[in-house]
């Protein structure tokens, strides 16, 4: 590594005294405005990066309020820079001041370069936590980048669609585009690549409505991960929050990349469909205390992460109190870090254009006092926010701690993943259910979790897999985790996948397992295309993607974790029930209502809203709910009247439907029920080749369902 260069006192520019906000770097014409809150700090400097190495350091004198600030004329759009500190070196008071480490920007609004792992980047002498290191970070981490971006946006406007008719797609993305043989190559991978109509066209043909990008925050590697020749592909290992992630950039580091997620979320906007961002606010990639100083650690430990006590009670920032398993918590109990959080869901709302949130683990981010409160300062604050309590605001209700598990309590306006309906789907299709009331339940919008206090069927997201855990096509093939891949002998990873393989662990040439493995994977997409609801498919599940029985593919940047697109191993009759669900859910707003089912007529002498029926053509009794051998049932759902008004107040009329699910070994016998208000059917979507889509049906009939097979029937 070549020296790092070092210019003199006597040559440096004069440094105007600007001003304490915006934080971040603020480009204009006469200056560059620069601010950065480290209160603690006695000594700052901003360093200005060239591209021969060398470094140009500017010593702030301002600060007002905590934040050193200060104004550079000269400085173009694309300049790299990043700042040094002095202070005390005191670890167990949360003071790591070490002029020795160039830290990134919290602020930054882009990031050039990446993480290198050596001991450089560790404010400490490994081995020795207690004496701070006298190593030069500075030419192996990444630094900020100074951007003035004059995106033309036209006319885009947030779309808003109601949550209601929202279907989320789960995509990564690189791993969307990176073996698209109709993406140009040079834009595999990266934002670019997601605007191309290869993608777009796809997702709208789909007739999914809105994407949910895995983090494109910046984000970096572990260094363990890196010492095992990996690295961290889904990206929940943020280090800054405001910086689309460099490296799905095709057009370059030096601010290329703003311009070109904005043309991304342009182009998904043009096409009717949402953008959504998995967030990862409740750790950082710092880790542990003993990871290394790239950015909040060095500007001041206390202001951003939970510590834990020493043994007389007073801080002990050794001791990080973690309940992520990431090494760190991110405090946003703390003024300033809720600042953060907050100044960064604003950005990308209003600069970046984007939709809504899901936050991973927004359990550790509920904290006050270290228990979890639903009156927190963070919930609170966006709740308040007239800007962020109107776009779409999704919680993982969990976080790694046995306390953190709160599904069915997160407050308006937030929605919320529903892991309960993914278990007792799973279940139920694989007959491990004990009974198929439960079952009902999550077909008609987990009533349990969400009625009790106000909220709606939509607020829960219901999905049957995530990034995290099998493909859905993986959950018909294998019983067993596959995570040698990994490098940790396979102990990473959930034993509890609620899976089945039928009988074969694995891939097999047995066309007709094959067949029935299709079939389920066919039967859950169609489950969770028609469930009272918001559905999220994980990107690839509805072609038959695998990921070879890895169920942790976090590490996996390869073929293992990217959509294969190649048409003869798709599992295209998979695609097309999904697709055939998901036309008969836009088409249809009886199968996604607003209001809970009450099951009881809409009108006066009408149908129930919603009736569950007996194979044997009756109404489910008391007892039926409790017969751990019944897997089969129906579900009436009528449409004449619906129970929510159209946008005027008129009353809506739509077409009736009866959905049967046979989740039984052997073919079923049910009897079509005679009743005043539906006489004659077409079957609209099957899994059963014996009851094909057409098929006539009249009240009165007797049919044999498949075994293992959805059958939906529609008013005719």
């Amino acid at each position: 590594m070549s020296p790092r260069l070092w210019r003199s006192e006597g040559e440096r520019a004069a440094v105007w005294p600007g001003r304490a906000w915006p934080l971040g770097a603020t480009w204009g014409e006469e200056s560059t405005n620069f601010a950065v809150h480290a209160p603690r700090a006695t000594t700052a400097w901003l360093c200005l990066l060239d591209d021969e190495g060398g470094e140009t350091r500017h010593r702030l004198t301002e600060q007002t309020l905590g934040i050193w600030h200060g104004a550079l004329p000269g400085v173009a759009p694309g300049t790299r820079y990043g700042y040094r500190l002095d202070g005390p070196w005191d670890p167990a008071a949360g003071l790591r001041f070490n002029p020795n480490k160039l830290l990134l920007d919290p602020f930054a609004r882009a990031v050039s370069g990446s993480l290198t792992a050596d001991p450089a980047i560790f404010d400490y002498t490994l081995g020795d936590p207690g004496t701070m290191s006298p190593l030069d970070s500075a030419p192996y981490v990444p630094v900020g980048v100074v951007v003035h971006d004059d995106f033309d946006w036209g006319g885009d406007q947030p779309l808003r669609r109601r949550w209601r008719d929202t279907v989320i797609y789960e995509l990564h993305v690189k791993g969307m585009t990176a073996l698209h043989d109709r993406v140009p190559e040079h834009l595999r991978g990266t934002y670019a690549g997601l605007a191309t109509p290869a993608v777009v066209d796809y997702l709208k043909d789909l007739g999914v409505t809105a994407v949910e990008l895995l983090p494109v925050h910046q984000f970096v590697p572990e260094p363990a991960l890196a010492e095992r020749g990996l690295t961290n592909y889904w990206g929940y290992n943020s280090l800054n929050y405001f910086s689309p992630h460099n490296g799905y950039a095709a057009s370059g580091d030096r601010g290329q990349q703003v311009g070109e997620f904005k043309a991304m979320v342009k182009a998904f906007h043009d096409a009717g469909l949402e953008v959504i961002l998995d967030v990862v606010y409740n750790h950082t990639a710092e880790a542990g205390a003993l990871g290394p100083t790239l950015s909040f650690r060095g500007f001041d430990d206390s202001i951003y992460y939970r510590v834990g006590s020493d043994a007389a009670g007073g801080p002990a920032p050794e001791t990080y109190w973690d309940v992520t398993g990431c090494g760190n918590t991110v405090d946003a109990a703390q003024p300033f870090a809720l600042r953060l959080i907050l100044d960064s869901l604003r950005y990308w709302v209003t600069e970046m254009h984007v939709d809504g949130f899901r936050f991973d683990l927004m359990s550790a981010l509920t904290r006050v006092d270290r228990k979890v409160d639903m009156g927190s300062h963070l919930l609170t604050a966006i709740g308040q926010d007239p800007l962020l309590r109107h776009v779409k605001l999704i919680a993982e209700p969990w976080d790694a701690s046995m306390d953190g598990y709160r599904v069915g309590e997160f407050p308006p306006p937030w929605v919320e993943w529903n892991d309960q309906y993914r278990d007792e789907i799973r279940d139920f299709w694989r007959n491990h259910s004990p009974g198929i009331r439960r079952v009902a339940t999550r077909l008609a919008g987990s009533s349990d979790l969400y009625a009790d206090d106000g909220r709606s069927p939509y607020n829960s997201i219901n999905f049957i897999t995530a990034h995290d855990g099998f493909t859905l096509r993986d959950l018909v093939t294998y019983e067993h985790k596959h995570n040698e891949a990994n490098g940790e002998d396979n102990r990473d990873g959930t034993d509890n996948n609620r899976s089945w393989n039928h009988g074969v662990e694995g891939e097999t040439d047995d066309r007709a397992l094959v067949g029935v493995r299709r079939r389920q994977a066919a039967n859950m997409m169609a489950t969770l295309c028609l469930s009272n609801g918001v559905p999220m498919i994980t990107a690839g599940d509805e072609r038959g993607r695998t990921q070879r029985g890895n169920n942790n593919a976090y590490c996996q940047d390869n073929e293992i974790s990217w959509i294969d697109w190649r048409p003869d191993d798709a599992w295209l009759d998979v695609y097309e029930v999904t697709k055939a669900a998901l036309r008969l859910r836009r088409e249809h707003p009886a199968l996604r209502q607003r209001h809970w089912f009450e099951g009881r007529p809409t009108i006066r002498g009408g149908p129930k809203d919603l009736a569950w029926l007996h194979p044997t053509g009756r109404e489910m009794e008391a007892e039926d709910w409790y017969d751990p051998d019944l897997r089969t049932i129906g579900m009436f759902v009528s449409g004449a009247p619906l129970r929510s008004p159209g946008p005027r107040g008129e009353q809506q009329v739509d077409a009736s439907f009866m959905l049967w699910f046979n989740a039984t070994w052997l073919p079923q016998r049910i009897e079509l029920p005679e009743n005043d208000w539906v006489q004659r059917g077409t079957v609209a979507l099957s899994t059963d080749a014996r009851l094909p889509v057409g098929t006539e049906v009249k009240a009165g009939d007797r049919l044999t369902l498949g075994r293992r097979t959805v059958v939906v029937l529609r008013e005719s």
